[in-house]
Parts: structure tokens; C-alpha cells; sequence
């Protein structure tokens, strides 16, 4: 990986822009959710931006915690006995936690590409992903999601609606308000076509 100066000009007023957009009050109840789901043992990063970015840039952390989201014996993702110390093998762990998000049901939409986070390119899309992983977690509801609920917004779930055929027979009599009503409508104080108008002087 290259090393990369300070920007200048126009990539730097885009980089500043996406700088803005990272959440310090969202980065606080992603690290309690990550530390409630996996355990004391992932320790707590430094705050602010720069911490946040170390803390998970190996992806052993992001790959122990979609792991947790899994039953035991089905853990998507191997993470290693000792964290990876080589730029590729790290880079590789966190393209391992992203394929295991997605399976989970992260839209492609809401993930975060590796640089992002390895170079702290764009550490918002990376808390994008993980609200997003979150609000899933919650929304199954399935026994693995440990933390306090209200820190994720539930996504909005099918509501199917069986109808029987006496009633899809009877919808079909019922004129629909999009097409208009014809209730009240009368011809009274029309007058007949091609009459003059009526000046009164």
C-alpha cells in the first residue's frame, strides 16, 4: 500500500466533507453494542475518529462480532488465534467480516469497502454498516442479538394478508375512491348549451 501525502484542493474539501458526516455520539453506542456482543475481552478504543479506526482495522473484532450473530457451529467467518499483523491478511479479515454481513442480509447499499476503514478513507460508511447490521440483529430477533434494543430502529417487516375468495369477489363491486364518486352530482341551475350569457345592465 502506498503511502498517501496530505491532499490539496478539490480532494480536500471532498475528503473534509466526508470527515463531517462520522458521528462521535453513534461511534460511543457502536463500541458498548460491539463490547455487549462479544465480550469484555475486544477492550475499548481510544475515542474519536482515529481510535474507532485502529481498534477495528484488523477485523478480528468485525468478524468476532457477526460470528456472534450466528448459532454455535455455524460461525461464518475463521478468525485467527493471534491477530494478523501483515497489510494483506488484515485487509483479508475484514473482506471476510463484509461477505459474512452481507449473507447475514446487509444491503450491498450500506457496506462499507475495505479502504474505507483500512486507510479511514470513510469511517461513516463503516458505521452505516454497522447500524445497518445492528438493526438487522434486532429486527430477527432470534436469540443472538445482545445489547439494549433501543439502540437499533427495527426494519420494517412484511405483513402478509390472506383473503378469502367470497371477499377478493365482493372487492371487485366496490368502486375505489381513486376513480371518483358519482354521489351528488346533478345537473340542477345548468343551463341548456348554447344560450347567450346573461348581461343585465
Amino acid at each position: 500500500m502506498a503511502n498517501k501525502g496530505p491532499s490539496y484542493g478539490m480532494s480536500r474539501e471532498v475528503q473534509s466533507k466526508i470527515e463531517k458526516k462520522y458521528d462521535e455520539e453513534l461511534e460511543e453506542r457502536l463500541v458498548e453494542w460491539i463490547i455487549a456482543q462479544c465480550g469484555p475481552d475486544v477492550g475499548r478504543p481510544d475515542r474519536g475518529r482515529l481510535g474507532f479506526q485502529v481498534w477495528l482495522k484488523n477485523g478480528v473484532i468485525l468478524s468476532k462480532l457477526v460470528n456472534s450473530l450466528y448459532p454455535d457451529g455455524s460461525k461464518p467467518v475463521k478468525v485467527p488465534e493471534n491477530p494478523p499483523s501483515m497489510v494483506f491478511k488484515q485487509m483479508e479479515q475484514v473482506a471476510q467480516f463484509l461477505k459474512a454481513a452481507e449473507d447475514y442480509g446487509v444491503t450491498k447499499t450500506d457496506m462499507f469497502q475495505t479502504v474505507d476503514l483500512f486507510e479511514g478513507k470513510d469511517l461513516a460508511a463503516v458505521q452505516r454498516t454497522l447500524m445497518a447490521l445492528g438493526s438487522l440483529a434486532v429486527t430477527k430477533n432470534d436469540g443472538h442479538y445482545r445489547g439494549d434494543p433501543n439502540w437499533f430502529m427495527k426494519k420494517a417487516q412484511e405483513h402478509k394478508r390472506e383473503f378469502t375468495e367470497s371477499q377478493l369477489q365482493e372487492g371487485k363491486h366496490v368502486i375505489g375512491l381513486q376513480m371518483g364518486s358519482n354521489r351528488g352530482a346533478s345537473q340542477a341551475g345548468m343551463t341548456g348549451y348554447g344560450r347567450p350569457r346573461q348581461i343585465i345592465s
